[in-house]
């Protein structure tokens, strides 16, 4: 693996470092990444796709990651995008490294005698040179009051997250100090909070026992869902068109083995009714289960697996409920059956552990939604799918009915209905519909469920 000499640069993949005059310049690995990636392919203007594709391949960003990216990459490297000397924007389609002489030499080779991992010079003075403050004028305060103006447009949200990073510079700590209580301290601190991630000089930004806790909070949430609202709103949709299919699929296969079981009567035309019933109740589950995930996946960057399960398992529990006061409301009126059916509990509980085995299998994904490949996809669809299905066996032996278990009490409580699972039950090896049958029948349910909404939500566009 080469190494890359440009200007006063040196760029080591290998060793993952990018030195100038014997100075480390700290990055974070995806825009160390991405200045490798865009070296690696000086010859050609590399798209958006492309970078997206290489350098965030295992989440979904948005654009404006990308513009910080390149932002923080020009400003380490000393460059000037009116007038580029490294990278380059092209207009309508992404960026190229335009540095003429770029050398290529093995990173074997001994480094420069003056040392590749010396001290950088302090802080405050490459803050000082990228804010443009001369030495002898306090360049905190330009900055704080960068932070915490109020933005007119899109192009100003940029340049207060540009002065944020700064301050993650000049030193944290005393930019927190100094913001104190200032009008708008709250918005700084949560934007501080956010841009913390993307500048490998920061400290922690803590909430907990600082003026304006919950205004910063409820600020810091609003500023990473609306730079992720699209996607988040994308995969919330896909979370539910594949919560569908999995319910489809769930309510075929139960259908199919009805008709099919000895000494069943149930006519061929219950599969469809059956399967019409699984798409509905999937798809509400997965839109909504799928909200709570996208959105505390966009908001949550530290505590990022709590925040999963707590969200999912809200989100499950709200539309549980809902389904479950619609479900009883409508039979009681419609056909004047009172059926004590399930519906929150049930929603909390799978929620939760979707979240969970979502969380555990994404763990390692930064920066974005996370988006896995191939292999590492089966693997989100498997861990979610056994959660999934595991929470769901949990609360069959509770004797919780779920959605094969609730249309057999209603088939049980109407006259002459084709739609007892009784058959089923005799297939399993008990006489009727029995805890047993509730067991398997629960579990493949939740299983499916865990395994359509992680497929769903991990479908890249």
């Amino acid at each position: 693996m080469p190494r890359y000499r440009f200007g006063s640069f040196v760029l080591s993949p290998r060793r993952r470092l990018l030195v100038r005059d014997g100075c480390e310049q700290p990055l974070i690995p995806r825009y160390f990444d991405l200045l490798v990636f865009l070296v690696e392919h000086r010859q050609e203007a590399v798209n958006r796709r492309q970078i997206f594709d290489s350098v965030w391949n295992d989440v979904i960003v948005s654009d404006s990651a990308l513009s910080q990216a390149i932002r923080t990459i020009r400003r380490t490297l000393g460059d000037d995008s009116r007038e580029p000397r490294f990278i380059r924007t092209v207009s309508r389609h992404g960026y190229r490294f335009v540095f003429a002489e770029v050398l290529e030499e093995e990173d074997a080779a001994a480094w420069p005698s003056n040392g590749t991992t010396a001290a950088v010079t302090t802080p405050l003075a490459n803050a000082e040179k990228a804010s443009g403050a001369p030495v002898d004028v306090d360049p905190f305060e330009p900055l704080l009051q960068r932070v915490t103006r109020v933005p007119v447009d899109a192009s100003d949200e940029e340049d207060q997250r540009e002065a944020a990073e700064l301050l993650h510079t000049l030193g944290t700590s005393e930019a927190l100090r100094r913001l104190g209580t200032r009008p708008r301290h709250a918005f700084a601190r949560a934007l501080l909070r956010d841009v913390r991630w993307d500048s490998a000089q920061a400290d922690e930004v803590p909430f907990l026992g600082e003026p304006g806790v919950f205004s910063s909070a409820l600020t810091l949430a609003g500023l990473r869902l609306r730079r992720a609202a699209r996607i988040a709103a994308a995969r919330w949709a896909r979370a539910s068109i594949g919560g569908g299919l999995a319910g489809a699929i769930a309510g075929t296969i139960g259908g199919l083995m009805l008709v099919a079981a000895p000494g069943s009567t149930a006519p061929l035309a219950v599969v469809v009714v059956l399967a019409f019933i699984g798409t509905c109740c999937g798809a509400v589950g997965g839109a909504g289960v799928g909200a709570g995930l996208s959105i505390a996946e966009a908001v949550a960057r530290s505590q990022r697996t709590v925040a999963l399960i707590l969200a999912a398992a809200l989100a499950g529990g709200v539309v549980g409920l809902a389904v479950q006061w619609l479900g009883r409301w409508s039979l009681a009126a419609l056909v004047g059956l009172r059926i004590d059916i399930g519906g929150g509990l049930e929603g909390l509980v799978i929620g939760g552990a979707a979240g969970l085995g979502y969380a555990a299998a994404t763990s390692r994904a930064e920066g974005g939604l996370a988006a896995p490949r191939g292999r590492r996809r089966l693997r989100v669809a498997a861990f979610t799918a056994a959660t999934c299905g595991w929470a769901a066996l949990g609360l069959t032996l509770a004797g919780r009915p779920l959605v094969g278990a609730t249309i057999h009490r209603i088939a049980q409580a109407s006259h002459a209905s084709q739609a007892t699972l009784t058959p089923l039950g005799r297939l399993i090896g008990e006489p009727d519909f029995g805890p047993i049958s509730g067991a398997v029948i629960g579990t493949g349910e939740g299983a499916i469920f865990g395994l359509g909404l992680a497929f769903g939500l991990t479908r890249r566009p």
